[in-house]
Formats: structure tokens, sequence, C-alpha cells
């Protein structure tokens, strides 16, 4: 008999959350770890001593021997150290003990992790600092601390610093903004996001024999299947059952950890699929993206597959984003970006839209940089992404209400137009005021922005650290224009800064298909940025605006800043590097012997043929030349490719390194695929020394 799934039973049992901190804890003591929660107060040791013997005893309950602060440095992964409860005493007793102390803080090495020159290699310390606004979970038998990570100086060497400081930055504008407007019922907003993750399932046998895959996430060789996604009929197609157990052990393995995975479902390219939640707090939706990917490849794993998250798993077929949905709500429950029936006379929805494309416009570079990686560049721009150009989608109603602004006149909504469908057994529905845009990055989507430009592999982190932000900045520019208009005043003549604001940011305002040619034209007379691969965009973190923007908000220092433009040259440099010598190793140490073996099969072929029947072996000879003369090209771009490879690693200016390795070494990387994908294609498919994208990207059934 099947076994039934009760959500409601699975549902967050191994998270210590708010509500079981209410029903566990002290009073004074939940309404002391809530308001750092919420007010970021300093919580008081003896509270933290409650609250870790508290959460120690559940921990214990499930199962847990050991402790860990989990932290998200700046390689795009988690971190994680694991301490057990056990404290040894007197006459050999053996205690299980956790401290307010240890709940708090903890000292990982912060000179092994990524910190862009912040620490030297003999400056070894750092620390973690418990996140109480995330909740804690017990995993695999132990307790799981969501902190922060910092320098012994105090430097954030973490993404979650910057995202918390993001939010109480846009918190505090925002809340101003609507004081100003008089709404003093509102004490707090937050930023929310629900974060769509596409990855790609493969056999984990097959998987194992790419060396390639293995080492850098993505195929570096290989010729196309005879079939790709050209049929669109694997998007929304009918889930394979080994797919379908997969989605739900994952599905039961993420309720069980608080994760509200929403909806599932096959994407576009073969092997490629979905999942997307529902929408929560900023800091709490990029805990939970992070906790997701990890347990993708954890019930992959038990299902003999391999999740793949790079960005570009797969030359040929579309590659996997990350799409992060983004909105602002208040604490009385109001979401400032739902246009309501009349979005014309909807003055708060106006003013937080305002101050998005205001944002956007203004540090369009600084989202670009946002989702800039080596595995990202290969995607954007492609038939399954937005392109690498900065604009924003509002539709045709929003685009009217804008139109009816810049005028100087009042947009009149004419209410939803019903679909009819012409069969009449079909209920009537209205028709969204909105199409969607697959082509737009930023896209506007009824009651929240979709930003379509981050990867699949990266954290989200980044993205929203730079929304909250730059929306901040324009709300802090709008509050100033607010205070020096009198308050009676201000309702009526909050239109005509609009209309200005509206003058100044409506280049980046974009409801066309952004893949054609002539969009790149406009988008250039425009004056926006195109920012095509990584060093490209990067440099602009170090603008004096950028600079100003961060400092002036307190989300990152000026070294800061600096640490994090090093890094991202530096990963992307290695990320490169290590795809090189992938390439060379697959290709000289296994590609080449199969090759030869092949080419001298043949040669004996045309010998034997040819003495004992008399025949030409035209056909023979014909293929012999072929891969005769493709080893040779074959021979001479690896050869460039090894040196090349030494002239990179020669230069030590970071910007140049990096933008040698896009120019050059990534050039010599296409010059040898395409030698080898011809070969692969005259060579039996039973010699090669890996799978096929046939079996790859077909043999799940």
């Amino acid at each position: 008999m099947e076994k039934k799934t009760n959500i409601q039973e699975i549902f967050g049992k191994l998270v210590f959350s708010d509500q079981l901190m209410k029903e566990k804890l002290p009073r004074d003591v939940y309404e002391a770890v809530h308001k750092t929660s919420k007010y970021g107060t300093h919580l008081q040791l003896d509270v933290a001593n409650t609250v870790a013997a508290v959460m120690k005893e559940w921990a214990l309950e499930k199962g847990a021997t050991h402790f860990t602060h989990w932290f998200q440095p700046m390689t795009g992964v988690t971190a994680e150290k694991h301490d057990s409860f056990l404290s040894l005493h007197s006459k050999g007793q053996v205690l299980m003990e956790f401290s307010g102390k240890e709940l708090v803080k903890g000292e990982p090495d912060a000179s092994s992790f990524p910190s862009g020159g912040l620490r030297a290699t003999f400056e070894a310390r750092g620390y973690t600092a418990w996140d109480p606004s995330s909740p804690a979970f017990v995993k695999d038998g132990t307790l799981y601390i969501p902190t922060a990570f910092c320098s012994y100086s105090g430097e954030a060497l973490d993404k979650k610093t910057p995202l918390l400081r993001s939010m109480e930055a846009l918190d505090h504008e925002a809340v101003k903004v609507l004081r100003l407007l008089g709404h003093d019922e509102v004490t707090h907003v937050n930023t929310t996001v629900g974060s769509e993750q596409e990855y790609f399932l493969i056999h984990k046998d097959l998987y194992k024999k790419r060396k390639d895959l293995v080492l850098t996430g993505r195929t570096l060789i290989g010729a196309p299947a005879p079939k790709g996604q050209e049929m669109d009929d694997h998007y929304f197609g009918v889930l394979k059952p080994r797919v379908s157990a997969f989605m739900h052990d994952l599905d039961e393995e993420l309720w069980a950890y608080g994760i509200p995975a929403k909806t599932k479902h096959n994407e576009v390219a073969p092997s490629q699929h979905e999942l997307a939640p529902i929408f929560e707090t900023s800091n709490i939706a990029v805990d939970h993206n992070q906790l997701t990917m990890e347990l993708m490849k954890k019930v992959a794993d038990k299902h003999n597959l391999a999740c793949l998250l790079h960005e570009k798993p797969f030359a040929g077929v579309n590659g996997s984003g990350k799409h992060n949905n983004w909105s602002i709500s208040t604490n009385t429950g109001k979401n400032l970006l739902s246009p309501g029936k009349d979005p014309g006379k909807n003055t708060l929805f106006l003013t937080f839209l305002m101050a998005v494309i205001a944002g956007v416009d203004d540090y369009q570079d600084l989202l670009r940089i946002s989702v800039a990686s080596a595995g990202n560049d290969h995607r954007l721009g492609a038939n399954e992404a937005p392109p690498a150009i900065v604009s924003i989608f509002l539709g045709d109603e929003l685009a009217s209400v804008l139109k009816a602004l810049d005028h100087g006149k009042t947009y009149k909504s004419e209410g939803k137009e019903q679909i009819e469908t012409g069969a009449h057994v079909l209920p009537h529905f209205d028709r969204d005021t909105t199409d969607r845009n697959r082509t737009s990055p930023f896209a506007f989507t009824g009651n929240k922005f979709e930003f379509r430009m981050p990867g699949s592999a990266l954290s989200v982190a980044n993205p929203n650290i730079i929304l909250n932000t730059i929306v901040a900045e324009s709300l802090s520019q709008l509050a100033a224009k607010l205070e020096a208009i009198p308050a009676e005043e201000r309702e009526d003549k909050i239109y005509s800064i609009f209309k200005d604001m509206l003058d100044e940011h409506k280049r980046i305002l974009f409801n066309g298909d952004g893949y054609t040619d002539e969009w790149v034209e406009e988008a250039k007379r425009r004056g926006l940025f195109n920012l095509k691969s990584l060093p490209e965009a990067v440099p602009q973190l170090l603008s004096k605006k950028n600079k100003d923007l961060f400092t002036k908000h307190q989300i990152y220092t000026e070294s800061e800043i600096e640490s994090r433009y090093e890094i991202y040259l530096e990963n992307y440099a290695k990320t490169i590097h290590i795809e090189a010598l992938t390439m060379l190793d697959m290709v000289k140490r296994d590609f080449t012997p199969t090759l030869f073996k092949y080419m001298k099969s043949i040669a004996e072929c045309i010998r034997e043929k040819t003495a004992v029947i008399e025949a030409s072996a035209g056909y023979e000879k014909s293929v012999l030349k072929d891969l005769d003369t493709s080893a040779d090209q074959l021979c001479a771009d690896l050869k460039k490719l090894e040196d090349d490879m030494a002239d990179a690693e020669s230069k030590s200016d970071l910007l140049a390194k990096a933008s040698y390795y896009q120019s050059t070494i990534l050039k010599d990387m296409d010059d040898v695929r395409q030698s080898v994908d011809f070969i692969e294609t005259l060579l039996p498919e039973d010699e090669l020394p890996y799978p096929t994208y046939d079996e790859l990207l077909f043999s799940l059934r």
C-alpha cells in the first residue's frame, strides 16, 4: 500500500521554529529573542544561556550529538564546523552541555576562506555570530545554527552580514517615507523573496564517468545529440517515474526543514527541471535556498542520480537560472508593490514602483555584477536567459499608467477583460493586466518583480543585497524631497515628483524583445550598460557612485568593497583555469589515445582490404583523412591553449588576468572543443572514453 504524506505533520519537524520557542521558552526570554530578531537589539548572556539549554534539549530529542555554526562565506557555498555537546567532568562523568556563549559565537579560521586581502594567511581568527532571525534546525545528527561570519577586526567575510545590513537600510528608509505620507501605523518593512531553482538530473553512474562534470559542473567537450529541445516536448511534460520519485522525496526533505516548496515541473531542456517555493523574508529565503541546493544533491544521490546546478552544463540546450521574485511588505500586512484595482491613483504603489525604477536605472551596473560568474556568463543572452543589458518590463497597464503620468493626466482603469475560449464547457476567466516577457531581466509580474538574471548555482544573497540597497537609496532621495514639502501638500505634489523621476529614469523601461540586435543598439543610444562578461562588469564596483552608495547605507566599508572586487576576479580566473586544465587532461589522457587507436584500426582495415581484394577502400581512406586532418588541428589547438595558459598565469594584475582568461583562454577552449566534437561524430560511441550527450540527456526513464 502506498505511503500517504501528511504535509502538516512533516512541515518544520526538524526546525527550532518561532512557534516552538514560544512554547518552550519562558515568556520574558522568548520576548527578548523576538525583540532581537525584529529590532536587532543585542541578546543578554543570561537570555542566551536559557535559549541554548532549551535548544540543546530539543536537539538531543531529535538525535543530535553535535552543533555547528552554519555560515555563508564568499565561496558561494555554506560552511560548517561540528562540535559535540560532550563535556568531560571529574570522575570520568560525561555531560551534554551547550552554553549561551557557544550559541551566540564561534571561532572558525578566517584566513582559510576568501577574504580579498581582508585577512592575511597568518591572521587566522574570525568569528561567527548567531542570526536569531533565521531558525536553527537539526540535520544528520547535528544542530545547525545559522550565523554571520566576520573577521577579527569586524569586516564582513560572508553574504549574510551585508544582506541583513541591506534589509535594515531598506526598512529604515521605507518607514521614513511611509511616515511622511501619513502612514504612522507602519513600524517595520520587510523584503520577501521566492527563488525558483532550475536544475538537471542525470544518471549518477554516467556522471562519474565525466571528469568535466565532476570537477567543473559542466561538459567541456561533447557533440550535441541528434535531438535536443527543438520539439518543445519536455517542458511541463509527464514526469518520468525516477524523476517523480526524486521530487517526492525532495519535497518531504524540504518540508521537514520548514522550506515551503510549492511547485515542481519539467523545464525546457531534456533532463531539466524546476522547483519553486513560497515567498519568505529575504534572509530566511536565502538560507533556505542554500539548504535547498544541498538537499537536492543529497536526495539525488539516494536515487543514484546526479543533480547539476551549473548554469550551462550542456552546450546547445537551455541552461539553468534562478528567478529571484522580490517584493516589499509592511508589518501591517500590506504588499507595497500591489497595484490594486486602480494603480493610477494608488499613491503608495506608485511611490515604491518609482523607487524601484529609479534604483534599477541608477545602479543597473550593480545588478549586473550581482549575478556575475564564470558559469552565468555562458547563459546570459542565450535563448533561456535575459540579455546582459538590464532593463525593466512593466507590461501594458503600468506602461499606460506611467504614460498618463508623463503627460500630466490621470489613468483610468477599464477593469479586467474576460478571456473567451470559444468552448462553452470551459469557464470564463479574467485576462491579466500584463503579459509575461521572458527576455526581460527585471519584470513586474503582478505584485512583485522577477529578477531573471541570477544563475542557478549562485547564492541569491548578492542580488537581494543590491535590490534592497538601491531601493533604500531611491527612498532616501524621495524622503528628502517630501520633507521639503508641507505635510498637507505632499499627497498632491508627490505626483509631480513621480513625473520628474519618470523623466529621469524612463530609459530603463523596455517592454519589447530583449533578444534582438535592434534592442542592443537602442540600449546603447539610451546610455544603458551592456556588460557582457564578469571582467567587463566588476570594475564598476569600484566607481565612486557605487562606493558612496554602500558606505552611506553601511552595507560595505571601502575595504569590504575592494575585497569583493578581488574575490570576483580571483574566482573567475581560477574557475576557467580549472576548466582548461580539466579539458587538457580529458583530451590528452583519455580522448586522443582513443582517437589514435581508432585511426590505427582504420589504417589496418585499409591495408587488409586493399591487399585481399585489391579494392580502393575509398570510404575508409576518406574517414582516415578527416581524422588525420582533425587530429593535426586538435594538436595545434591544444598547443595554443597550453601556451596561452602559461601567459595567463604569469599575469599578476587581477583584472588583466581575468580579462585574458575571458578573451583568450575561453576562445582557445572553444577551438579545442570544436575539434574534439567533430572527431567525436566520427568515432564509434562504444569506443569513446566518456558518455555522450545522447546518454546523459535521454537515458532517464
